[in-house]
């Protein structure tokens, strides 16, 4: 594996929540670690964050080349900058059907050789995995679109244009899960699409600042425009009373996703249940350190406290919900 596949591994220590955490089985772990590394390289891809974008360009077989001058990160990138993120994407996709036509020539007996094998390591990373769970392309493909709509929308006008980029950006990872773990039901599947959508509505709201300085609001403008709130109050150092009754609004939103789909770790046992009591946990806890900064997102983002997201993972745990 190349070093900037490593440096795109490397990120998981940075992540809200613990990618492949020690308790689970040594097979999941490194099975979860690749879907992370296709993840994290594709939202790298849509965000401009590649170590080496020129590199990983002339990996995938694109022809198109950065631009010479990065966009800047404090703003919405340049034409030539999204031009380039979408030919990335659209490389990535590629990518990702020779990774299906490899696992499709190895699982019928005829061996990788006359296929047309991936050429981004962390692509290849997935070929073992597409066989062995029975994995399909959609999930993958979806997050790949989610990164392209990056590039075209950041405004949603409604809750439900939210939830139907969550569907995008957030749902698959979790099917991924289930499907790693071999519990994939279509039960399961509906309670984990309520979660992963209410973690990315979490994320939306403690990056409020965060995303505007990208050119980017995630919070629906039917909502702002519910309390009063405009474009310019988001980007005030601290939030006013206006804001704050938007936040606090946003924050009942996330956590009946959460309740709706908080019965799934009731269905499952052992080290799975654990894992997704402590995902759902870190989103209840995320929302409780939102309500003690008094729904003010603004003047820093809010950050669970450690103790109060150990003690909800072990209440859920426990109830299974």
């Amino acid at each position: 594996m190349n070093g900037s596949a490593g440096q795109t591994l490397d990120k998981a220590g940075a992540e809200n929540f613990p990618v492949a955490p020690f308790f689970l089985p040594a097979a999941w772990r490194d099975d979860l670690m690749a879907v992370y590394g296709f993840a994290r390289l594709v939202d790298d891809a849509g965000d401009g964050d590649l170590a080496d974008p020129a590199a990983t360009a002339r990996l995938l077989g694109v022809e198109q080349t950065p631009p010479a001058t990065p966009s800047d990160q404090s703003g919405p990138p340049a034409p030539q900058e999204t031009a380039f993120r979408l030919a990335l994407l659209d490389g990535l996709e590629q990518d990702l059907d020779r990774v299906f036509e490899t696992a499709l020539c190895t699982a019928g007996g005829s061996g990788a050789a006359g296929a047309d094998r991936p050429r981004h390591p962390l692509m290849s990373a997935l070929v073992p995995l597409v066989d062995r769970h029975g994995l399909t392309p959609e999930p993958f493909r979806r997050l790949i679109e989610a990164n392209r709509v990056d590039q075209t929308t950041s405004r949603y006008a409604t809750f439900d244009d939210l939830i139907g980029y969550c569907t995008l950006s957030a749902d698959p990872v979790g099917r991924l899960v289930l499907a790693i773990a071999g519990v994939s039901t279509p039960e399961r599947t509906e309670l984990s699409d309520a979660v992963c959508s209410g973690l990315q509505v979490v994320e939306h709201i403690q990056d409020v600042a965060e995303d505007l300085a990208h050119g980017r609001i995630y919070l629906p403008a039917e909502d702002l425009a519910r309390f009063g709130v405009t474009e310019a109050d988001l980007a005030a150092p601290s939030a006013d009373g206006a804001v704050r009754e938007l936040i606090a609004f946003e924050v009942e939103r996330a956590r009946t996703l959460l309740d709706r789909g908080a019965p799934l770790v009731g269905t499952v046992r052992g080290r799975l249940r654990l894992l997704l009591a402590g995902f759902t946990a870190g989103g209840y806890a995320a929302l409780a350190a939102v309500e003690d900064a008094g729904y003010d997102v603004l003047a820093q983002q809010a950050k669970p406290d450690k103790r109060r997201l150990a003690a909800k993972a072990a209440a859920i745990f426990a109830k299974g919900r």
